[in-house]
């Protein structure tokens, strides 16, 4: 009888997203940058989104791009759209479909925002909450809406949005933010089980306290120093500790983890 060949060996060339298309909103700096180029390096075609630092977005699209001049397609493009508006998003779609001559296979919605002021509830402007929300919750439903509509059937379909490990850590200055998430994780898990049938699998990445430009705004040294005691790995995460989990969500070994939320924190919660 033929031995079956083991699970864990693959060709050193295995690209397990080989010509999947993603978008990957807010993809021009921090977490999203990094999901981005780990998403390409698997060997997808990525869509970076950006809503204004359009500089930072296509120097990312050229790194990829450039690690990947053997490819005979374009690896990664940028895309403008504020995920908040409904035409934005529905544009940004259209224009991945027709740069790629594709249907999207995975949506990553990192693009996301965080009051640098800390303010506690009572003392949180309407406009703040308004604006926090505005991105953070109704940007990740539009673009639910738009990936249950428009992604690939049938298997390989991925929508991953990202949250945050706040929704657990429950730390004061952080209510609005936790709030704009905790409504993301709800809605990701219930996406998850209308999806049925699609071959489309929906879940959250919840990341802890990550060494980037939102992270450090606003805050002291001795405040990032606490985040860093807090946690049992005594240091805080980096884009690629989130990355990886994102690029095994995307693929097809990740087929079995739906609706669910993967904190990714070091401990921290």
């Amino acid at each position: 009888m033929e031995a079956l060949a083991s699970p864990t060996t693959t060709p050193s060339s295995y690209m397990p997203l080989q010509d999947r298309v993603a978008i990957v909103t807010g993809a021009s700096r921090g977490i999203g940058k990094a999901i981005a180029t780990h998403l390409a390096s698997l060997g997808a075609r990525v869509a970076i989104n950006y809503t204004s630092s359009k500089v930072q977005a296509d120097a990312v699209a050229q790194e990829i791009n450039t690690n990947h001049l053997e490819s005979t397609q374009t690896s990664a493009i940028t895309v403008q759209a504020n995920i908040s508006d409904p035409a934005q998003v529905k544009s940004l779609f259209d224009e991945v479909e027709r740069a790629f001559g594709s249907q999207v296979h995975i949506l990553v919605n990192s693009a996301g925002v965080l009051d640098p002021k800390y303010p506690s509830i009572a003392n949180t402007s309407l406009e703040d909450f308004d604006s926090t929300f505005s991105v953070n919750t109704r940007g990740a439903f539009l673009c639910c809406r738009e990936a249950a509509n428009r992604l690939k059937r049938g298997g390989g379909g991925r929508i991953i949005l990202l949250s945050s490990s706040m929704v657990g850590g429950l730390k004061p200055g952080y209510g609005v933010y936790a709030a704009s998430k905790a409504a993301v994780e709800t809605m990701i898990k219930i996406l998850a089980k209308e999806l049925k049938g699609t071959g489309i699998t929906a879940n959250c990445v919840a990341p802890g306290p990550i060494a980037t430009e939102m992270f450090y705004a606003g805050k002291t040294e001795e405040q990032i120093m606490q985040f860093i005691e807090q946690c049992p790995l005594g240091r805080l995460g980096e884009t690629k500790d989130i990355a990886s989990v994102v690029g095994f969500l995307a693929t097809d070994a990740s087929e079995w983890v739906n609706g669910q939320v993967t904190r990714v924190n070091g401990g921290y919660v």
